[in-house]
């Protein structure tokens, strides 16, 4: 928490070949070891996988997917006279985001390598899966929409 006011957020600039602001956030997410250039050619292979599969655009497949593990509402731990409930709330926009990227990422490394070699096979397989409702990441926002429907009675906890 900074002293004097608010940090403002940077704009981040798109990617080289798509010029999309979510891929490049998904590179950023999905690099490890600061290997920025080895994880772009597995994402846009993955893209490229995507477009043969699915004869469409890539971007909207992927813009759809997303759309389709954006989680709308959370619990998060409130304590009020000694206990902690988990209280239910919306989850903001910039952070709908976040999560999103964060459960395709981890959806498609759990992938079983004896059926998906490389990374950008198994990204490109939970896109699909993600545009069509179904998979890893649509699964954990279901679950976590489930757990803000079953802790609704503590909704007057929300301040």
């Amino acid at each position: 928490m900074p002293r004097r006011g608010s940090v403002r957020k940077r704009k981040e600039s798109g990617d080289p070949i798509y010029k999309n602001r979510l891929v490049a956030k998904l590179i950023n997410r999905s690099m490890r070891d600061g290997k920025k250039s080895v994880i772009q050619k597995q994402v846009y292979k993955a893209l490229d996988l995507v477009k043969e599969k699915e004869k469409d655009d890539p971007i909207k497949i992927f813009s759809r997917a997303l759309d389709n593990i954006k989680p709308t509402m959370e619990v998060r731990p409130r304590r009020v006279g000694g206990a902690a409930y988990q209280v239910p709330m919306p989850v903001r926009g910039s952070r709908r985001e976040s999560l999103a990227i964060r459960w395709l990422i981890f959806a498609a490394r759990a992938l079983p390598n004896s059926e998906y070699h490389t990374y950008a096979e198994k990204l490109a397989f939970e896109i699909m899966e993600a545009a069509k409702k179904e998979g890893g990441a649509v699964k954990r926002r279901r679950d976590m929409e489930r757990m803000a429907e079953a802790n609704r009675a503590f909704a007057h906890f929300r301040w």
